[in-house]
């Protein structure tokens, strides 16, 4: 099987769809004449043309609003927020018009539109430039929210996020553009909704999504040394949340951690532990524990970057201390 980069996968996910159907077009900032920002449109133009390529003014609440009249309309946008931290200035649009259009309409109107664009910390770019809104969105009935780790699920999901008929949240990451994976050449869906056991294990659940499943893998490999089978499930979603797949694993393994980068409070991992005490309390020998960002605004300075974020020595440290052993 090929190799490409995650940008790749995004790419060709967004190509395929729109030679599938003419409706599909991508809308936002420097995604034309610029290739993309992260260059994940990059030739696109040359392709579809000015009028399924487009780029916008920097007026995310603007182009979002666009996006949803066009989708009520008939029409498949997909919208690219350069970062997630900018579609704060769109939430209106993203909240109050696409998440409740259906509802609101009584079922006469749908909203078929994907927002996208990255998500998280992305090195030195301090605390307006490095917050994960999984969770914020996630909030909402109406949305779905979808969070790759690989250019497989990239590619899968994205094409499943533009055929759907709702509004999907696709959230990725500047950090992994450049990230390769195996790709395969003839088309595939991946449902949204669906978790995936990456590794299999019986000692522990470790829990995540997004770029953090490197570090619930790395913390994996760890354990693996000590003797203990760490199994290790990618969400893909946090809205819907696979929660048959986690409390299967959890029946088996007794034990939960979960590893994700937002701020602890209402956090998708909040929501984890609940549903797992409410649904598998019988079956747990340990409180389920959570690594998360610290509670503050990321620094700027790469060591408190690290000092904050989460990491393979706090989640090794986190699964012995519900093995009930020594760190």
């Amino acid at each position: 099987m090929r190799t490409i980069q995650f940008r790749e996968a995004l790419r060709e996910a967004l190509s395929e769809e729109m030679r599938r159907d003419p409706r599909v077009f991508l809308m936002g900032e420097e995604v034309a004449e610029y290739n993309g920002a992260y260059k994940v449109s990059q030739g696109m133009l040359d392709e579809f043309g000015p009028e399924r390529v487009i780029d916008t003014p920097i007026a995310e609440l603007g182009f979002a609003g666009i996006g949803v009249g066009a989708a009520v309309n008939g029409l498949i946008p997909v919208i690219e927020f350069m970062t997630f931290n900018f579609s704060l200035v769109a939430i209106d649009q993203v909240i109050n018009s696409a998440a409740k259009i259906y509802s609101m309409s009584g079922g006469q109107y749908s909203c078929p539109i994907v927002f996208r664009g990255p998500t998280g910390n992305a090195g030195m770019l301090s605390s307006q430039h490095s917050q994960n809104f999984e969770n914020w969105y996630a909030n909402c009935p109406g949305l779905k929210v979808v969070v790759p780790s690989t250019p497989y699920d990239a590619k899968g999901l994205l094409k499943s996020a533009i055929r759907d008929p709702d509004p999907v949240i696709f959230m990725e990451s500047e950090l992994m553009y450049g990230d390769k994976g195996e790709v395969p050449e003839e088309e595939y869906l991946i449902p949204i909704g669906k978790a995936n056991v990456v590794r299999p294990g019986k000692s522990v659940t470790i829990v995540s999504f997004g770029k953090m499943m490197k570090i619930a893998l790395s913390a994996a490999d760890e354990l693996a040394k000590e003797g203990i089978e760490a199994e290790v499930i990618d969400l893909r979603s946090v809205r819907p949340i696979d929660y048959d797949t986690l409390i299967e694993s959890v029946k088996k393994t007794n034990r939960m951690v979960v590893v994700e980068e937002a701020w602890p409070l209402a956090s998708i991992s909040s929501e984890l532990a609940y549903m797992v005490q409410r649904r598998a309390f019988d079956y747990l020998d340990a409180p389920v524990l959570r690594i998360t960002c610290m509670d503050v605004p990321l620094p700027y300075a790469p060591t408190l970057i690290e000092a904050s974020l989460p990491n393979v020595e706090r989640t090794v440290k986190a699964v012995k201390e519900v093995m009930y052993q020594k760190a």
